[in-house]
Formats: structure tokens, C-alpha cells, sequence
């Protein structure tokens, strides 16, 4: 059971490495835009933290439900604003920087609220 939550653990890092590197790529002037590397980013993301829950779940640890509904609240309103934005030709700069921030603070949450950095 350890090696599917390395594995869903790597795939959800690689998730939120595509779609934040979907956003960076368009840093400077012009048109900002949701890319296909964005959403599948996104959903890979999504997708591999559920099944992740569901492992953590399944073992003996005990999972922090907080920061799961956290991390789940962020990543669905990042998957439903990349997915409501995806055909459109452009998008505005405040929607781009509110996504690059959102995916970001997603990061972060599972990062810092973590047992490892706990006194």
C-alpha cells in the first residue's frame, strides 16, 4: 500500500507541477490563456489527491480530514475555473494571477500543514 501512495503522491506532485508551469510560461505581456497542459494538470491533480485520500484512508495513520477539505475546497475551484475557461481565446490577467495564487497556496498547504513541520 505504500508503493500506490508513493506512486498517486508523485502523480499529484507532477499534476500541480503541469498546471503551474502552464501558468508561468505565459509570465510577461500578452494574452493570457488556459492551455491543455493547465487542465490536465489540474485533473491529474484532482484525480490522484482523491485516490490518494482513499488510500490514506484505507491505512492505519490518521488523516488530517482539515486539510483535506482545504486542499479539496482549492483544488475544486481551480479544476472548475480552468475547465469553465478552457475554450475561450483569452482570459484576464486577474483570472490568470487568481489561478497561479490558488495553485500556489495549494502547494503551500500541503507543504507547511505538515506532521513533519509540527513542533
Amino acid at each position: 500500500m505504500e508503493t500506490v501512495r508513493l506512486i498517486l503522491l508523485i502523480v499529484h506532485i507532477l499534476g500541480f507541477s503541469a498546471l503551474i508551469g502552464g501558468l508561468l510560461a505565459q509570465v510577461g505581456p500578452g494574452e493570457k490563456k488556459v492551455t491543455g497542459v493547465m487542465r490536465d494538470g489540474v485533473g491529474t491533480a484532482f484525480l490522484a489527491g482523491l485516490l490518494l485520500v482513499g488510500v490514506l484512508e484505507g491505512g492505519d495513520d490518521p488523516v488530517n480530514h482539515g486539510k483535506v477539505a482545504v486542499k479539496l475546497l482549492i483544488g475544486l475551484v481551480l479544476l472548475v475555473l480552468v475547465m469553465a475557461n478552457m475554450r475561450k481565446e483569452k482570459i484576464p490577467n486577474g483570472l490568470w494571477a487568481g489561478l497561479l495564487a490558488l495553485a500556489i497556496i495549494e502547494v503551500g498547504v500541503a507543504v507547511l500543514w505538515s506532521p513533519v513541520h509540527s513542533s
